[in-house]
């Protein structure tokens, strides 16, 4: 269900998650939410090299992934920091929580709202997609992408809106960007995210990378 394009630099993995029931009746666990936090125990620790290898990654392609459009690893930082990261569901928990602690961007979509088949790639100069409820749009071109079978649908920046979990979410796929320049990170973050929603009771099925 999921290829990858050609690229010098990626190393990703990928997976579906089947959640026990819809989010909306998943609360997050306090132990879970108490992950949100910079300083909570966690067996990754970001830095300078992370970041830089991070944005090498999304470079490649033609992108430039500062301002506006750094990878969404770095916005949690900057979250968490000022304490404004909180609570959304417990697939977003989970994914937030392994991004601000391995400094991976990872991207979560509602495996029923997207259409296999599924490839990471480049998108394409003028792609774009709407990426919040109020319309607003990303320029994709140059950017690593996770597309479907209508288009882009995610990304380390943004994912879609078109494609986002939402309170009757039970199933999802995963995409942990990593980077070759930071070698087993994505995997040292994959087990620790799968650790995490297995204590949810959420059952993974690794489709790329690990």
């Amino acid at each position: 269900m999921l290829t990858v394009d050609p690229h010098p630099l990626l190393d990703a993995v990928a997976f579906e998650a089947t959640f026990p029931s819809p989010l909306s009746s998943l609360p997050s666990p306090e132990w879970l939410v108490a992950l949100l936090k910079l300083d909570a125990p966690a067996p990754l620790s970001a830095d300078d090299a992370v970041r830089s290898a991070v944005r090498d990654l999304l470079r490649h392609g033609g992108y430039k992934p500062t301002g506006r459009g750094k990878p969404a690893s770095e916005y949690l930082v900057r979250a968490a920091g000022d304490g404004t990261l909180g609570s959304i569901n417990a697939a977003v928990d989970a994914c937030n929580a392994v991004s601000l602690h391995s400094g991976l961007p990872i991207s979560v979509v509602d495996l029923d709202r997207a259409t296999p088949p599924f490839r990471l790639g480049v998108a394409p100069q003028g792609a774009s997609y709407v990426f919040n409820a109020s319309g607003q749009s990303i320029d994709l071109s140059g950017l690593l992408c996770l597309f479907d079978a209508e288009g882009p649908c995610a990304n380390a920046v943004k994912d879609s809106q078109r494609t986002k979990t939402h309170a009757e979410t039970r199933r999802t796929l995963t995409v942990i960007w990593g980077t070759q320049a930071l070698p087993g990170r994505a995997r040292q973050a994959f087990d620790w995210y799968r650790e995490l929603l297995e204590r949810l009771g959420v059952t993974v099925d690794v489709t790329k990378g690990a």
